[in-house]
C-alpha cells in the first residue's frame, strides 16, 4: 500500500512538472490590429505634408472618433469592417470634408499561436472619394496587413 501511494505521488509530481514546464507566457507583443494606413501629400510639390488638422469618422457614426481635430496625424490610420465588403468614411482635413470609399475582401490570418488571428485584406478596386480638398489617390500597395508600410496616398 505504501510503495503503491509512493508510486501514484512520484507520478503526480513528475506529472505536475511537465504541465509547468510545458507551459509559455500568454503575452503578444506583435501588432494584431490591420489598418489602410494613408500618409498625406502636398498636391503641387508631391511631397510629404501632413494637414494642419484631421477628423475622421465612418459614415453613419458621426459620434465615434476616430480622429477628431487631430493635428498633424501621419500617418492616418483607417479601420476596415472584416464583416463587410466596403465602407465609407467621412474625413475632413483643415476644415473641408470628403468622403472615402473602400471596397475590399477580407481573410483570417494567423499571427502567431500567443496572439490568435487577425484579418487582413485587400483592396479590390481604387477608393473613390469625392473632391472637395483632396485632389487625387494614389496606391502603394492594396494588401492591407499588420505590416507598418504606406498603403495609400492622399494627395489635397
Amino acid at each position: 500500500m505504501k510503495k503503491y501511494f509512493r508510486e501514484s505521488l512520484i507520478t503526480l509530481v513528475s506529472g505536475l512538472f511537465l504541465i509547468i514546464g510545458s507551459c509559455t507566457p500568454l503575452s503578444c507583443f506583435e501588432e494584431t490590429e490591420s489598418f489602410v494606413k494613408i500618409s498625406f501629400y502636398n498636391y503641387k510639390t508631391k511631397l510629404n505634408a501632413a494637414p494642419d488638422s484631421i477628423t475622421l469618422y465612418g459614415l453613419g457614426n458621426e459620434n465615434l472618433f476616430i480622429y477628431k481635430k487631430a493635428p498633424k496625424v501621419q500617418p492616418a490610420l483607417f479601420a476596415l469592417n472584416p464583416s463587410a465588403d466596403s465602407c465609407t468614411y467621412i474625413l475632413k482635413i483643415n476644415d473641408k470634408t470628403d468622403t472615402i470609399n473602400f471596397k475590399f475582401t477580407s481573410f483570417p490570418h494567423l499571427v502567431s499561436k500567443e496572439c490568435g488571428y487577425t484579418f487582413y485584406y485587400t483592396l479590390t478596386q481604387d477608393p473613390s472619394f469625392t473632391r472637395n480638398i483632396i485632389d487625387s489617390i494614389s496606391k502603394t500597395t492594396y494588401n492591407i496587413t499588420t505590416l507598418n508600410g504606406e498603403n495609400l496616398r492622399i494627395y489635397y
